[in-house]
């Protein structure tokens, strides 16, 4: 019995999923051309339905590297609230969205925040720099902090599938004892914290070597 084994891919093929990464036209937080390319495990906490409910009771809420306003559109904070963003295209992008919700949008050009001490009874971060002591000295006494961090072993076998070194930004943590150091140090109280390691597949990516077990026999 003669096993067909499929032809392997030109060359090209995987350059030309680097090239179309390299160029796509990205807005915001919006990876909308991965679309059916990936899955993920789920997360066991939604920061989106946590945010949603701290923000009921928040009187003004500022969201921390907001990218195109996008989450916080969707968390709907009250009138009066801030988002500040580091990259200058997305702060155009995150006026358009947040402005008709009464939300100010201000460019964020050092790890300092643009905004005044104590003026938030909520801080939100979504994958945002974490500046503990920034953090603590905007919240009003009382106040409450939601985060949600990627950290430094994000796709670390993703790297190494590629014979890769890590890529490791400044700002990510290692770890979530870390995160919880930092937040001490600036006397913040922890009422809850959680670490969780998702399973992300890339479908569109396949290497010769899983072909040729998958058809072997």
């Amino acid at each position: 019995m003669t096993t067909s084994m499929p032809t392997e891919p030109a060359a090209t093929g995987f350059d030309s999923l680097i090239d179309e990464a390299r160029t796509a036209a990205l807005s915001g937080w919006d990876f909308s051309f991965l679309a059916g390319r990936t899955t993920s495990e789920i997360l066991p906490w939604s920061y989106l339905d946590l945010a949603v409910t701290a923000s009921r009771t928040a009187t003004r809420v500022l969201d921390i590297d907001t990218g195109g306003g996008e989450v916080l559109a969707l968390i709907k904070p009250p009138p009066g609230s801030v988002a500040v963003e580091p990259h200058p295209p997305n702060v155009a992008v995150a006026t358009a969205a947040l402005a008709p919700l009464g939300v100010q949008v201000r460019a964020r050009m050092t790890s300092e925040l643009p905004v005044s001490d104590a003026a938030f009874d909520l801080v939100l971060n979504r994958h945002g720099l974490l500046d503990a002591a920034e953090i603590s000295r905007v919240l009003q006494p009382g106040g409450g902090f939601l985060t949600q961090q990627v950290g430094s072993r994000n796709d670390l076998e993703l790297n190494e599938a590629f014979g890769l070194e890590p890529v490791k930004f400044d700002s990510a943590l290692d770890n979530l004892e870390q995160a919880r150091e930092l937040l001490e140090a600036a006397d913040l109280t922890i009422r809850r914290a959680e670490e969780a390691f998702p399973r992300t597949r890339y479908l569109d990516v396949t290497f010769p070597w899983e072909r040729r077990l998958r058809f072997a026999g």
